[in-house]
């Protein structure tokens, strides 16, 4: 082993937004440290942070948070609520149940139910 993850660092534009955002989803206070840079430390879980970039979002991610919910429907329109913007319809597999959404940055996100772990 190399070492231990510190923190999830997103780029964006606006730090503060996906703190506030992040902690509604994930729980935890949003913090601004700086214009730049804001985080959320979600219980449980590592901290997730954002920095300003100056370039926007053009791709697809390369690397997403799946989300562990009870009620994909609920979480999605909780998050919906929030500012997350859904991304098609609910899908089913044979690991569970997933909503593909977007933050308000257009990162993609999905609010999951599996099935047996």
């Amino acid at each position: 082993m190399i070492g231990q993850v510190d923190e999830v660092i997103v780029d964006c534009s606006a730090p503060a937004q996906l703190a506030k955002f992040w902690s509604g989803v994930l729980g935890g206070r949003p913090v601004e440290r700086s214009a730049e840079w804001a985080f959320v430390d979600p219980p449980g879980w590592t901290r997730l942070a954002f920095q300003r970039v100056p370039e926007f979002k053009r791709t697809k991610n390369r690397l997403h948070i799946d989300v562990s919910v009870d009620d994909v429907v609920a979480a999605t329109e909780a998050a919906e609520r929030l500012g997350a913007a859904r991304v098609g319809n609910v899908q089913e597999d044979p690991a569970g149940t997933f909503q593909v959404l977007l933050d308000p940055e257009g990162n993609e996100w999905c609010v999951v139910r599996s099935i047996g772990g």
